[in-house]
Formats: C-alpha cells, structure tokens, sequence
C-alpha cells in the first residue's frame, strides 16, 4: 500500500515537473518569435499587427509559466525558487509591454534579449 502511494506521488510529481518544461520551453519558443516579429516589424506591412499579437501570446505564456511553477511547488512543498523566477519573468514581461506601447526601443529590444537568454538557461537548468 505504501509503496503504491509513493509510487502515485512520484507520478503526479514527474507530471508537474513536465507541464512546467512545457511551460518554459513555450515562453522561450513565445519570446524567440517576438524577435522574429520584430524584424518583420521593419521590413513589412503585416510586422505590427503580428508583434502585437505576439506580445498578447508572450504575455500568457509567461502566466502560464508562473502557474506551473506554483503547481509544481505547493502540492510538494518543495522549493519556491521556480516560482520567484517565474514571478520576475512576468515582471519583465510586463515591463516590456509597457516599453513596447511606449516606443522606447532603446530600453525594449535589449530587455527582449535578456528575457530570451534568461528563459533559454530557465529551460537548460530544468
């Protein structure tokens, strides 16, 4: 009976621990195409409408990445690190929205590389 219940915890553990890859490894495929929108930005007609879109998408999966690192934390009680860094990338994320509606790419485009290098070591150190 023991072993079945610790074999169902390990389970629900591992199940965790996936959804939040899966939640990184969408908040750094949603930033990579934020820098590709961009370019297009510059280069075509369409660019706007597909970075704003893009920033909506970006900004759900970085909710989404904090859920997950609530979900994998709580029920364990294991450590809250996942959630602080989750918590700060929605920081980021919204500052760089704001950036964004304000047109101050002088401070946008480099925040955008560093959420991107940042959520690329996120996804290598899980």
């Amino acid at each position: 009976m023991a072993t079945q219940v610790t074999a169902t915890a390990t389970a629900s553990a591992q199940r965790r621990s996936s959804f939040l890859q899966v939640a990184i490894a969408l908040q750094t495929l949603t930033i990579f195409l934020q820098a590709v929108s961009a370019g297009l930005l510059l280069t075509s007609s369409y660019g706007e409408t597909l970075h704003s879109v893009g920033a909506r998408v970006m900004y759900g999966a970085s909710m989404l990445y904090v859920l997950a690192a609530v979900l994998a934390w709580k029920p364990g009680g294991g450590s809250p690190r996942p959630v602080w860094h989750a918590s700060g990338f929605l920081v980021l994320a919204s500052v760089q929205v704001v950036l964004g509606i304000a047109h101050v790419p002088s401070v946008h485009l480099p925040l955008g590389v560093l959420m991107f290098g940042l959520s690329v070591l996120a996804l290598a150190r899980r």
